[in-house]
């Protein structure tokens, strides 16, 4: 069973536009907070954005303005909503799950229990 399931990637040049959805199974939809991460290559996985329970999204300093996490509860689907690429936004991007997310900071590494395939973003100067 795939727990959770991201599509959307693709590739853009700078300034457009990309929506990332991150697909939840129910279990994991109804007890795990959601988040973003992303992969560039030969730097560590950082993350993006996150959503708790509450509603309550933290964004990465370096997204922020430009992209939007948002969840569609009846379809289960986390979205990502990235607007304004710059090449440096260039990376793999992941969806995660952890048992408890804050109102003010991203979920512990550590306790991120669940993780997506990745897709693939790429913008070109």
């Amino acid at each position: 069973q795939v727990l959770l399931e991201e599509s959307g990637g693709g590739s853009v040049q700078a300034g457009g536009s990309l929506r990332l959805s991150c697909a939840a199974s129910e279990y994991i939809y109804d007890a795990y907070c959601l988040a973003w991460f992303r992969q560039s290559a030969g730097k560590e996985r950082e993350p993006v954005a996150s959503i708790n329970h509450a509603g309550s999204i933290v964004y990465a300093e370096s997204v922020k303005g430009r992209f939007t996490a948002s969840k569609d509860n009846a379809k289960r689907i986390m979205y990502l909503q990235m607007n304004g690429l710059k090449p440096e936004d260039t990376a793999v991007y992941y969806c995660a799950s952890a048992p408890w997310c804050s109102d003010y900071d991203f979920p512990d590494p550590v306790a991120l229990a669940y993780w997506g395939q990745g897709t693939q973003v790429t913008v070109s100067s």
